[in-house]
C-alpha cells in the first residue's frame, strides 16, 4: 500500500505597506519664471539707499537721498533741460548703434561664410578689438573733427565688435552635418543662408546684440564729456564743476533706466524669435 504524502503550501504573508514618507526629488531646473523678476535687484538697492538716507548714514552732499534726486530730476525735466539732453543722447546712441549693428552683421556674414572673407576680415577685427576703443578718440578727432561725427563713429565701433565676434562664433559653430544635409537636398546658396545659417547664428547674434546695446550707452557717457554742448554726459560734466551730486545721480539713473529697458527689449525679441529653443531661461 502506497502512502500518499500531502504537502501543505503556506502562502507568504503580504508585505506590510511602507509608511515612510516619500520625499519628492528636487528638480534641477531653475523653476518657473517670476514676473518682473529683473526689477527685484534694482528695487532692493533703491530700498537700501532710501533706508540709509533716512537713517542719516549717508552724507547728503556726496550721496543725496532718492527723493532729492527725484525732485531734481522733475525740476530739470520741467525746465526742459533734461528732455533736450535725453533727446540728444538718444539720437547719438541710435545713429551709432544702427551703423555698428549693420557693420557687425555684414562683416560676420562675409567672414563666416567665406574663407577669403575670413582671411581679410577676421584678423583686422581681432586687431581692432585688442586696441582700447576709447584710446582711438584722439585719432578720430584729428580725422573727423570734434563734432558729432567722431562721437557716432566711436559708438559704432564699440557696438560692432561684440556683434561681429558673437555672430561669427555662432556661424563657425554650426554643425557641419547641416551643411552636408543642405548639399544633399540641393539647396541654393541663398536658401542655405536663409534656412540653415541664419537660424543657427541667431542665438550668438542676440548675445552680441545685448553687449552692443550696453556698449553704446557706456561709450556715450564718455564721449558726451568731450567738447559737447548737450547730452546727459555733458549735463553730468557740468554738474561736476559745480558740485551738484544730485544732478550727476539723475544722469546715472537715466543711463541705468535706458540700459535696463533696452536690454529687456532685446531679451523679449530674442524669446519671441527663438521660441523654438528650449533652454534653462525658458
Amino acid at each position: 500500500m502506497t502512502a500518499v504524502t500531502t504537502t501543505t503550501v503556506t502562502a507568504a504573508p503580504a508585505a506590510a505597506p511602507d509608511d515612510r514618507p516619500r520625499t519628492r526629488r528636487r528638480g534641477l531646473s531653475p523653476g518657473r519664471r517670476l514676473p518682473a523678476a529683473r526689477l527685484a535687484g534694482p528695487l532692493l538697492v533703491l530700498a537700501l539707499w532710501a533706508a540709509a538716507s533716512a537713517a542719516g548714514r549717508l552724507d547728503p552732499a556726496a550721496i543725496p537721498a532718492p527723493w532729492t534726486v527725484l525732485r531734481t530730476g522733475v525740476h530739470l525735466w520741467t525746465d526742459g533741460t533734461l528732455a533736450g539732453d535725453i533727446a540728444t543722447s538718444l539720437r547719438r546712441a541710435g545713429y551709432g548703434f544702427a551703423i555698428g549693428l549693420t557693420a557687425g552683421v555684414v562683416l560676420a556674414l562675409a567672414s563666416g561664410l567665406s574663407r577669403a572673407g575670413e582671411a581679410l576680415i577676421d584678423g583686422t577685427v581681432q586687431l581692432n578689438r585688442a586696441i582700447p576703443t576709447l584710446g582711438l578718440i584722439p585719432l578720430f578727432i584729428l580725422w573727423l573733427g570734434i563734432g558729432e561725427t567722431f562721437k557716432i563713429a566711436i559708438i559704432a565701433i564699440v557696438v560692432y565688435i561684440p556683434i561681429y565676434l558673437n555672430t561669427h562664433a555662432a556661424l563657425a559653430g554650426i554643425d557641419h552635418r547641416f551643411v552636408e544635409l543642405a548639399e544633399v537636398q540641393g539647396l541654393s546658396r541663398a536658401r542655405f543662408v536663409r534656412e540653415v545659417v541664419v537660424p543657427g547664428a541667431l542665438p550668438g547674434f542676440f548675445v552680441g546684440l545685448r553687449l552692443g546695446v550696453t556698449g553704446s550707452w557706456l561709450g556715450l557717457v564718455v564721449l558726451e564729456q568731450i567738447n559737447a554742448t548737450s547730452g546727459l554726459g555733458y549735463l553730468m560734466f557740468q554738474a561736476t564743476n559745480y558740485g551738484q551730486s544730485d544732478v550727476i545721480l539723475v544722469g546715472l539713473v537715466v543711463y541705468g533706466i535706458f540700459g535696463l529697458v533696452s536690454d529687456s527689449v532685446v531679451r523679449l525679441v530674442e524669446r519671441r524669435v527663438l521660441s523654438w529653443r528650449r533652454t534653462l531661461s525658458s
